[in-house]
């Protein structure tokens, strides 16, 4: 079976540079340590989750840099994919529909254009989420969209601050 979806994608110029808010975003996200689930105890296990979580409860899981890899043909560009989320929230979608979890962590990727100017790109989670057709999966994918711009507009202010 096969459904088309419509995906809002999200594409915005920033006016920080890379580095500055790339540094920046990164300080605002806690950091999952996925030596937590090697904890027996969910009530422990949970409440670590609660505290690795940074702005807006956010946190990384991973960053890829992309750019770097374009070091193997000799022009590396200044591109990062970040993996982010929190597992408190995936459980709020995936205990009501275990296919939420195509999505959860989200992916945020955030380049340097050629003309030096700093892009963010992601697909809109109340777009990838709201297929489902739940509710309860709906409401938690809409409060993401709004962490996610919140988180954005911070670490454009704090990196642009910075520069100053």
């Amino acid at each position: 079976m096969e459904n088309q979806i419509g995906v809002i994608h999200v594409s915005m110029e920033i006016n920080a540079d890379f580095k500055g808010f790339t540094c920046t975003f990164e300080l605002l996200l806690g950091n999952l340590d996925r030596s937590v689930f090697s904890e027996t105890d969910p009530s422990i296990i949970e409440k670590c989750l609660k505290e690795m979580g940074g702005e807006e409860d956010l946190m990384l899981f991973e960053v890829l840099d992309h750019g770097n890899l374009l070091n193997i043909i000799g022009s590396p560009k200044n591109a990062k994919q970040y993996v982010l989320g929190n597992p408190l929230t995936a459980i709020e979608m995936t205990r009501h529909d275990i296919r939420a979890g195509l999505y959860a962590p989200l992916r945020v990727f955030v380049y340097e254009t050629d003309d030096q100017l700093t892009r963010i790109d992601y697909d809109k989670p109340s777009s990838l989420f709201g297929q489902f057709n739940n509710p309860n999966v709906t409401t938690v994918a809409q409060s993401l969209d709004k962490k996610l711009v919140n988180l954005i507009q911070e670490a454009e202010s704090m990196a642009k601050y910075l520069n100053e």
